[in-house]
C-alpha cells in the first residue's frame, strides 16, 4: 500500500459531510420542491441531533447552495439539522463527482483534498462552475488541495481504507474519460494519488445510467473485504443479468492482501421507471455511511423495506433508514452522489 496516502473506508469516522443544496430551478423543474424535501431529510438523519442535548450526535453538515434564494431556503429548510450553509457557485448537486476526495497522509497525519478534472460525465452533462467545485470545497474545509489533471469522479471508485477499490471497465476505460490513458496508467494514477494498490475491475453498470457505470450503484464496500450487492428482484428486473454478473465476479476476487471477499446480496428496487415508461438506474446500493446512521434510498417499491433490514444486519451499530429518493433520482443520482464524506486526520 501507498505509505503516504490512504483513502480511508466510508465507515470510518467523519469530521464533517459535504453536500449541496438543489437550486437550479431550470434543472429540477417541478421535482425542485420535492428534491430539497429528500435533501433535507437526509441531512437531518447525518446530524443525527440529539433531542435532549440539541446537539449532533452524528456528524457536522455542510451545504453548498448557489444563489440568494436557494441560500436562503437552504437556510429554513436545515436549521433543524444545525447544517452550516455555504454560498457557493456550481451548477448542480452531485458532489460525490465534483467535490474532492478526502485522503490521509499516513506521514503527518493530515487530511488533504484531492481533486480531479471533471468533465460532465463524458461531457454529457457540462454545467457552469461544476469543474471549481473541488477548489470551493477544500477552501472552506481548510485543507490543502492536490489537483491532478485527469478525469476521475469519486462514485466511479470505491475503497475499503486498505488499499482495495472497486470500480467499473464501462466507465474509468470509457474514451469520453482519459482516452489517453491505459488501464495500466489509470492504475498507477489510483495509486500515486489515492493510495489504491489494487483495482477490481468489474463490467457494466446499471441499464440508462448516464455516468456511464459507477461503481455506487451497484456494489460497495462495507467493511475491510466485505461488499455487499444486489440481487434481482421481481421477474422483470431489468438489471438482472448484470446483478449476477457482478455478484459472480466478487466472489472469486481477492482484496489487496489476498483475502477472498466477503459477498453479501441485497434486494435490488426491482423494475423502476419514468413519467415516460423509461427504466431509471434507481439503487439501494446508493446509501451513505455517516457517523450514526446509514441512509438508503427507497423508491416505493415492494422491495424498499427488505433491502433496509438487510443493510441493518450489515451495519449493527448504526440506525439504517430508507428514505425517499425519487425527486434526487429523477436528476440523475441519489444520497450517495450528492455527499462526499471528509475523514478525520487520525
Amino acid at each position: 500500500m501507498n505509505t503516504h496516502l490512504q483513502q480511508p473506508g466510508e465507515w470510518e469516522p467523519h469530521a464533517a459531510v459535504w453536500t449541496a443544496w438543489p437550486s437550479d430551478a431550470s434543472l429540477w423543474l417541478e421535482n425542485l420542491s420535492g428534491a430539497r424535501r429528500e435533501v433535507a431529510a437526509l441531512c437531518q438523519l447525518i446530524a443525527d441531533l440529539d433531542p435532549n442535548l440539541n446537539q449532533a450526535r452524528g456528524e457536522a453538515v455542510h451545504v453548498l447552495a448557489c444563489g440568494d434564494e436557494a441560500v436562503a431556503s437552504a437556510r429554513e429548510a436545515l436549521a433543524a439539522s444545525h447544517a452550516v450553509v455555504h454560498e457557493a457557485r456550481f451548477g448542480d448537486i452531485w458532489l460525490r463527482d465534483t467535490a474532492p476526495i478526502f485522503v490521509r497522509e499516513t506521514a503527518s497525519p493530515r487530511i488533504v483534498a484531492v481533486g480531479f478534472d471533471f468533465n460532465g460525465w463524458g461531457g454529457k452533462y457540462v454545467l457552469d462552475f461544476d469543474d471549481t467545485v473541488a477548489r470551493q470545497v477544500a477552501r472552506l474545509a481548510g485543507t490543502d488541495l492536490w489537483a491532478h489533471n485527469w478525469v476521475l469522479e469519486g462514485g466511479s471508485i470505491d475503497a475499503d481504507g486498505l488499499g482495495t477499490a472497486l470500480t467499473t471497465s464501462q466507465c474509468l476505460l470509457h474514451p469520453n474519460r482519459n482516452p489517453s490513458l491505459s488501464k495500466e496508467e489509470i492504475a498507477a494514477n489510483l495509486r500515486s494519488h489515492l493510495g489504491i494498490e489494487h483495482i477490481i475491475w468489474l463490467g457494466d453498470g446499471l441499464i440508462n445510467d448516464h455516468t456511464d457505470g459507477h461503481i455506487d450503484n451497484i456494489a460497495r464496500f462495507v467493511a475491510p473485504g466485505k461488499v455487499v450487492c444486489m440481487h434481482p428482484s421481481g421477474k422483470d428486473d431489468p438489471n438482472a443479468a448484470i446483478y449476477r454478473k457482478i455478484s459472480s465476479q466478487l466472489r472469486t476476487e481477492r482484496d489487496a492482501d489476498g483475502r477472498p471477499l466477503e459477498v453479501i446480496e441485497i434486494p435490488s428496487p426491482g423494475k423502476v421507471l419514468d413519467d415516460e415508461g423509461k427504466i431509471i438506474p434507481a439503487s439501494h446500493m446508493n446509501f451513505y455511511i455517516a457517523n450514526t446512521t446509514v441512509a438508503v434510498p427507497v423508491y416505493g417499491t415492494p422491495y424498499d423495506q427488505q433491502a433496509v433490514e438487510a443493510l441493518q444486519l450489515v451495519f449493527p451499530d448504526r440506525k439504517v433508514v430508507g428514505l425517499p429518493a425519487n425527486n434526487i433520482l429523477t436528476g440523475g443520482g441519489s444520497f450517495h452522489c450528492i455527499t462526499q464524506q471528509q475523514p478525520f486526520a487520525t
